[in-house]
Formats: structure tokens, C-alpha cells, sequence
């Protein structure tokens, strides 16, 4: 009885478990049934979600090909507007420089916007060849262009009438050159420039051709419309100024004339110069002002410089210093040589490259660019053909004086004391044009140097073979050395040429003597006595090989063809007297008259004489050397 209610007592507990359990079951039955169903749920919202965000992509899709097809549709409104634009505008254009009293649109800002757009249409049809009617319409735009730029040359011209009629009638009235120049320049500007828009819309079109500067724009489309009708503008304004001006040039150009000859030519060139450079540069800034251009020199046949400079014109303007060289050259033309290198000289000088800023001043500039055209394109050739002049009357087609063709002795130390009366013209000359040239002319390739080089040789040419005709006691090959010695050096000493940095001590022997050493006469001179003695070392130097290409090279050839012959000539003397030939002075008396004519010729230069002996006593010992080996071959 009491197991069994212990058996029970236990089931009982085990039965509570059991119960227990079954509950605990059936919960999470209904909590998976829930979460299955949350589940599906939530499998069914995504399938939505995912049917929507399709929906949604395809609307998005949509509307985005609907934005492009809207702006593409906006873009076409608007080329196509545009394009209507550019054909619209030529009513506008039209009727605006058709119109009654068109030419004063000139004088309002709008005439430049109406240009801008008349040449923005032109491009266009350009652009668009394809497009209707494209020709016509781009025939008329240029017409329409053409005749604006015509309206605008107008007036300007009739605003410079006016303007000129008053200032030319003021400076008549006055006889002030300070009241003068200031109705020339001062009135003149105030005047000119008292306009609302007129010099704004001329250098609006003056900048579509040229660049501050006056150097060509450059552009795709074409610019010589507004280059034309710039340069009909500068044509009217500088004949103009020319006519307004007229009188103070004619009295300058007097004053100058009364100058040369109460002063010197060149004083009254220098003063004349100076002036003339003020009144140009007073031009210049006048110029500036009106075009706001600075025509710069440009070698461009389409710059505003070259524009410019056809404008002939009897006042000098910027581009124009024709007259101011016509003048100068006109009083220098029965003016001394040396007064026309002294007015070169002086211009080059006084006008240089500034040693500091404070001297670069804007005036100083423009003033060196003017002697620099002066220089380069006038004077320089005028000085040229004078010296070309002067080459032909004192050296070329001097008569050789017989009595002049001798060494006579040097005087007060100087070298070329005693050179041949020529020689002396050629040196002065040389020395004259290095004064007046930049050593960058003077040096380099100048055809006046290389024709007074060429043509004094040709002189003394004529003066050796005269002395050889003569046979007078003038040592023929000597001669030669000596002037040609005094020429080499006067080279050298102004550093014209290839030589450079030579001892002076040895008066520049020493580049002719290179080819003199021992080591190379003695197999020379051994191995041609009794022939040619040229037959290696170069032809005859005779006019036509006296070029302005080799210059130098045939004065060098030329003095040492000289000094061979001079010493071959002395060394079979020496020869033939220490071998008591028949006929032949004693080496003493050979000697001494040696050493006389050397002295005679070089007394300062004692250099030169030595190498000269030198050469003397190789040219002895190669002969003698000849004689011994001919005499050894006949025992034989």
C-alpha cells in the first residue's frame, strides 16, 4: 500500500513534467506558426517592394529620357533661334545704316556693337556653308560691313577737317614757335579727342586688325576689311597733321639750312636731329592716342608699322623719317668725309643702349629707335657711298707719283711715318669709318673696309711693278712688306677681321710669322729655290681674287709672297758673297746694306727686323745646303 502511493506520488511529479512539456510544446508551435507566418508575410512585401522599384526604375527611366528629350529640344530652340538670329539681324542692320542721318551713328556707342554683331553674322555664314541662302545673305553682310567701315572713315575725316581748319588758321595767325607747338599738339588733342564715341569705335576697329603694338591680329577669320580701313584712317589723319604742320616744317628746314652755314654742318645736324626727334615723339604719343596703338617696327608687310610707312608724308611722322634723311643728306652731300662720320658717329653714340634705368625713360627708348632706322635704312648706305667715293678719288684713281716710290726714314718713332702717300689715305680712312661705325659694322663682313683693303692693294701692286720698271734703289719687295705691314696692323689694331690677341710689341708680325718658323722655311725654301717659288702655297693674289670673301686672307697670302721674296732674294746674295762669287759685293758691304735698308724701313721695330735676318740666314743655309747635296750628286 505504501509503494503504491509512492509509485503514484513519483508518477504524479513525472506526469507534471510531462504536462509541462506538452504546453511547452504546443507554444512553440503557435511561435513557429507566428514566425512562419511573419515570414510569409514579409515574402509577400518584398515581392511588392521589388514590383514597385521595378515600376519605379522604368518611371525613373522615363522621366530622364523625357529631361533629355527636353533639353535637346531646348538646345535645338536655341541654335535654331540663334541661327534666326544671324539672318534676322540683317533687317536691323540694314535699316539702321540705311536710315536718314546714319552718319552720326559713328559718334554712339552702339556703332561698335552693331560692327561686332555685322561681323559675328559674318562668320557665321562663313561657318555654315551648307545653309540656305548662305551666300546671299553673307555677300550682304559684307556690304553692310564694308559700308559701316566707310560711315566710320567719314567721320573721322570730317571730324579732322574741322578740327584742322581751326588749328592750321591758329598757327598761321601766330609767329611763336612755344604758341605754335602748342596749338600743333596741346589744342589739337583736346580737340580731336572731344567726341562721345567716335575714337572708341575707330580703335575698336583699328584693334580687330592690329594688336597694341600694331602687330597683325591673329584670327581665323579674315582681318584685311578692317587692315584697309584702318590704314584709308591712318592716310587721312597723317596728311592731315602734314598739311596742319606744313608751315613749321618749312621753317624748320629753313632754320636748319641758315645753321649749316652760320654754324658747322654738323652742330647745326646735331641741334636739327634733337628737334626733330622731340617733334616726332611728340607725334608718336598723338598717334597713340588717337588709334591706341603703338606702331611698333615690325618687318611684317600686314603690321600698322609698314602701314604706316608708305604714308609719304613732308614732315617726319613715326613711320616716315625719309624727309629728316633727305635733309641731313642734302647738307652733308658737299660736306667733308669726316663731317659726315662725325654726324654718323654722333648719332650712333648720343643714342645708345641707356647704362641705367633711370636713363631708360619711355622718350629715350622711342628716340633710339629712331636713330636706329635712321642709322640702318638711310645714313649708314649714304655714309657707305661716300666712303666708296672718296676710296675711288684718293686711292683708286690716284696717279702713281714715281717720286713717291720709296722707303724714306722713320720719323718721330711712328711705324707708318714713312709709308707710301696711299697707304697713309687708306690707314685715315680705316681709322674714319671704325670712329663712326658700332664695332658690330665696323668689323664684321663691312664692304667699305674689305674695298679699301682691296683696293689699296691693287695700288701698291701697280707702285711694286712701277718701282721694278724703274729699277730704281727702292728695294720693290720691301716696299711691299713695309705698307703692307702698316695695313695689317692697322687691321689688328681695330680688330677688324679674324685676328685677334697679338703681341703689339712685335706689331702683329707674329700672324704672318706663324708660317715663317724655322722648321717649315728651311724645307720650303730647300725645296723650291731655283723654281716657282708659289707653286705650293697659293696663286698669284691679283684682282679678281682680291674678294670681299677672302679679303684677309689674300692681304696675309699677299705680304707673305713678299717677305719670301725679299728674303730668298738677300739670302743668295749673302749666299753668293760668303762664296766670292764674280760680280758680287763682299759680305761686308752686303751685310751693312742689309742692315741699312732694315733700319731704314723698321728703325722702331727691331722685332721685325730680326725675324726678317731670320729669315735671311734659313733662306742662306737651305741654299747652301742645296749647293753641297747638287755638288756630292756630280762627284758621283
Amino acid at each position: 500500500m505504501h509503494d503504491a502511493q509512492l509509485l503514484e506520488a513519483s508518477q504524479q511529479e513525472y506526469l507534471l513534467y510531462k504536462d509541462q512539456l506538452a504546453l511547452t510544446e504546443r507554444h512553440l508551435d503557435a511561435l513557429i506558426d507566428d514566425a512562419n507566418g511573419t515570414l510569409a508575410l514579409l515574402t509577400s512585401l518584398s515581392d511588392s517592394f521589388q514590383a514597385v522599384d521595378a515600376q519605379t526604375s522604368s518611371f525613373q527611366a522615363q522621366c530622364e529620357g523625357l529631361l533629355t528629350e527636353q533639353r535637346r529640344l531646348e538646345k535645338l530652340a536655341d541654335e535654331v533661334g540663334t541661327d534666326l538670329h544671324y539672318y534676322a539681324y540683317l533687317d536691323t542692320a540694314s535699316r539702321r545704316l540705311n536710315a536718314p542721318g546714319a552718319s552720326r551713328l559713328v559718334d554712339d556707342a552702339s556703332f561698335g556693337e552693331m560692327v561686332d554683331n555685322i561681323d559675328s553674322c559674318i562668320q557665321f555664314m562663313d561657318s555654315h556653308d551648307t545653309y540656305r541662302e548662305r551666300d546671299s545673305y553673307l555677300a550682304r553682310y559684307n556690304a553692310l560691313l564694308t559700308k559701316a567701315l566707310h560711315l566710320l572713315d567719314h567721320g573721322f575725316t570730317a571730324r579732322l577737317e574741322k578740327v584742322s581748319s581751326e588749328v592750321s588758321r591758329q598757327i598761321a595767325a601766330t609767329q611763336s614757335e612755344s604758341a605754335r607747338h602748342a596749338l600743333a599738339y596741346g589744342r589739337f588733342e583736346e580737340m580731336i579727342t572731344d567726341s562721345y564715341s567716335l575714337l572708341p569705335n575707330i580703335q575698336r576697329v583699328v584693334h580687330r586688325a592690329y594688336d597694341h603694338y600694331g602687330r597683325p591680329v591673329e584670327s581665323t577669320s579674315d582681318t584685311s576689311v578692317y587692315a584697309n580701313a584702318a590704314s584709308n584712317m591712318f592716310r587721312a589723319y597723317l596728311t592731315t597733321r602734314d598739311r596742319d604742320l606744313k608751315l613749321m616744317s618749312q621753317h624748320d628746314l629753313e632754320e636748319y639750312h641758315k645753321d649749316t652755314k652760320s654754324l658747322s654742318v654738323v652742330t647745326a645736324t646735331r641741334n636739327f636731329v634733337k628737334q626733330t626727334f622731340e617733334k616726332i615723339y611728340n607725334e608718336d604719343i598723338l598717334f597713340a592716342k588717337v588709334f591706341d596703338i603703338e606702331p611698333m617696327w615690325h618687318n611684317s608687310p600686314d603690321s600698322a608699322f609698314q602701314a604706316v610707312k608708305a604714308i609719304n608724308t613732308t614732315m617726319v611722322h613715326p613711320g616716315n623719317l625719309t624727309p629728316l634723311a633727305r635733309s641731313i643728306q642734302s647738307s652733308l652731300q658737299a660736306a667733308e668725309l669726316q663731317a659726315v662720320c662725325d654726324v654718323v658717329g654722333w648719332l650712333a653714340n648720343e643714342y645708345s643702349v641707356a647704362e641705367s634705368d633711370e636713363e631708360d625713360s619711355p622718350p629715350s627708348r622711342k628716340y633710339r629707335e629712331y636713330a636706329a632706322r635712321l642709322l640702318v635704312e638711310s645714313l649708314w648706305p649714304f655714309t657707305d657711298n661716300a666712303f666708296t667715293t672718296e676710296i675711288t678719288k684718293s686711292i683708286s684713281r690716284a696717279p702713281v707719283q714715281d717720286s713717291a716710290l720709296k722707303i724714306g726714314p722713320v720719323e718721330n718713332g711712328v711705324a707708318s711715318s714713312n709709308a707710301y702717300p696711299l697707304v697713309t689715305r687708306a690707314v685715315e680712312l680705316l681709322a674714319m669709318f671704325d670712329q663712326a661705325m658700332p664695332k658690330e659694322r665696323s668689323t664684321k663682313n663691312s664692304a667699305v673696309v674689305f674695298n679699301i683693303v682691296r683696293e689699296t692693294i691693287q695700288v701698291l701692286q701697280r707702285a711694286e711693278g712701277r718701282i721694278k720698271s724703274l729699277k730704281s734703289s727702292t728695294d720693290a719687295d720691301l716696299f711691299m712688306i713695309k705698307n703692307l705691314l702698316i695695313i695689317k696692323n692697322e687691321l689688328v689694331s681695330l680688330e677688324i677681321g679674324d685676328i685677334r690677341n697679338h703681341s703689339a710689341s712685335l706689331q702683329h708680325f707674329g700672324h704672318i710669322w706663324d708660317t715663317l718658323r724655322p722648321q717649315h722655311l728651311v724645307g720650303f725654301v730647300s725645296s723650291f729655290i731655283g723654281s716657282s717659288l708659289w707653286s705650293r702655297s697659293a696663286p698669284a693674289v691679283t684682282a679678281k681674287t682680291l674678294t670681299a670673301e677672302d679679303m684677309s686672307e689674300q692681304l696675309d697670302e699677299l705680304l707673305r709672297q713678299s717677305i719670301y721674296a725679299f728674303t730668298k732674294r738677300w739670302g743668295s746674295l749673302i749666299n753668293d758673297s760668303q762664296n766670292r762669287k764674280a760680280g758680287v759685293k763682299p759680305i761686308a758691304k752686303v751685310e751693312a746694306e742689309l742692315e741699312s735698308i732694315l733700319q731704314n724701313a723698321f728703325n722702331n721695330q727691331p722685332e721685325v727686323v730680326a725675324k726678317l735676318k731670320e729669315a735671311i740666314q734659313l733662306n742662306v743655309q737651305a741654299q747652301s745646303k742645296e749647293m753641297d747635296e747638287k755638288m756630292g750628286a756630280k762627284r758621283y
